[in-house]
């Protein structure tokens, strides 16, 4: 197509002749590759450190005597006068039944002793009407002695009447539950409004006193403890050590877990609040292993089936994949069986976003020093940019 017939076509069919060459230019262009940037990474050197070797097992703090206080009577409970968590005195009120029907059954007491005392009065004035006329001998001895055994009748209905009495007066008290010793409510197991049977919890009460690590261990692992020996007691928010002492180990395994609970009786003067999470380390405390290598768990990785790590080599500042095989745990660390050596550079950090012969460079914190560096503008003073007119 020449030039002349080509500016006789329209200007819209030129564009859409055009086109396709345009874009047949630009998918033939080739684009640079973009480099890959460098990463940042956390290192640590290798250095060799004692593993210990005793066990650790988890707890928790629970108060050495808790008891699940409920009513002694039936009836409606209408008052809950504890919350949880609080602490109470001995003696006072946690809660109250409704006492109307013992009341009654009060009442009908004090009204059958009444009768028994009129009876047993009545039968003590004939016999000692009848003991003036035997004196007389106007009766003969059977009827005194007839006298005399109702009068004893009549009094041991006095001592049914009042015992009974006494009986229901204790049922009426039994309507308060109280405190039998100071300590912290734990747990509320009934609400106002609720019909309550005679020993049934409504109130779990921590006595206040000693304190009990309490943990379980499995089958394997119970030869590690005896009773009576000394463990050690790491509470967990500030890391205080407390001594403590096996008081009770469990004679038969719990038939859910299979596991055999563990009390430690804790010895101080600041014990832990009830609840806290404590870490039991059991066995001898001269029990350790030198030479051992451990890492931190967030340098680990998984390369297919295995475990490896990222390797620096300061030289070129790249990265190489080491698998390594882990022995066990301590603490928050990893003990490394085999695959690294002492002084060995690892990544602890970034380690998933790696390949292998990347370069990277050390992660540096900024500190202020970085940013006073820069050039400050004096108070007052105007800043130009490069290239503008003063």
């Amino acid at each position: 197509m020449s030039k002349q017939t080509l500016l006789r076509v329209p200007a819209l069919p030129r564009i859409a002749l055009l086109l396709p060459m345009v874009v047949l230019l630009v998918a033939c262009s080739r684009q640079a590759p973009l480099e890959e940037p460098v990463r940042a990474v956390k290192v640590i050197t290798l250095r060799s450190g004692t593993l210990d070797t005793r066990q650790e097992f988890s707890g928790e703090v629970r108060p050495r005597v808790e008891s699940r206080l409920g009513f002694r009577v039936a009836g409606k409970l209408v008052s809950r006068e504890v919350e949880l968590g609080q602490r109470v005195k001995a003696g006072q009120v946690l809660a109250r039944l409704d006492p109307q029907d013992y009341r009654l059954a009060a009442d009908a007491a004090q009204a059958q002793l009444a009768a028994a005392l009129t009876n047993r009065d009545l039968a003590a004035a004939d016999y000692k009407r009848f003991k003036e006329l035997r004196e007389q001998n106007f009766i003969s001895g059977a009827e005194l002695e007839r006298r005399e055994a109702t009068l004893k009748a009549a009094q041991a209905q006095v001592d049914q009447a009042q015992a009974q009495l006494t009986s229901q007066r204790n049922q009426g008290s039994y309507t308060a539950l109280l405190a039998d010793t100071a300590g912290v409510v734990t747990a509320i197991e009934a609400e106002s409004g609720q019909v309550v049977s005679a020993g049934q919890p409504v109130v779990r009460l921590a006595q206040d006193g000693g304190r009990d690590a309490v943990f379980a261990v499995s089958e394997d692992q119970l030869g590690l403890i005896r009773d009576g020996s000394a463990v050690e007691v790491r509470v967990w928010p500030g890391q205080t050590r407390l001594a403590g002492k096996v008081r009770e180990v469990s004679a038969s395994a719990d038939p859910v877990t299979r596991t055999y609970q563990i009390k430690v009786g804790l010895e101080g003067r600041e014990l832990p609040p009830l609840g806290a999470t404590v870490t039991v380390q059991a066995g001898a405390k001269s029990g350790g292993r030198s030479g051992v290598i451990k890492l931190p768990t967030s340098a680990l990785r998984q390369d297919g089936q295995a475990t490896a790590v990222w390797v620096l080599d300061p030289a070129t500042m790249t990265v190489s994949s080491q698998k390594v095989q882990i022995a066990t745990a301590d603490g928050n660390e990893a003990v490394v069986a085999s695959g690294l050596q002492e002084g060995q550079q690892v990544v602890t950090a970034g380690v998933h976003v790696l390949a292998p012969g990347q370069k990277v460079m050390l992660w540096r914190e900024k500190t202020a020093q970085s940013l006073s560096s820069a050039p400050q503008t004096p108070l007052g003073a105007t800043s130009v940019m490069p290239g503008q007119a003063k």
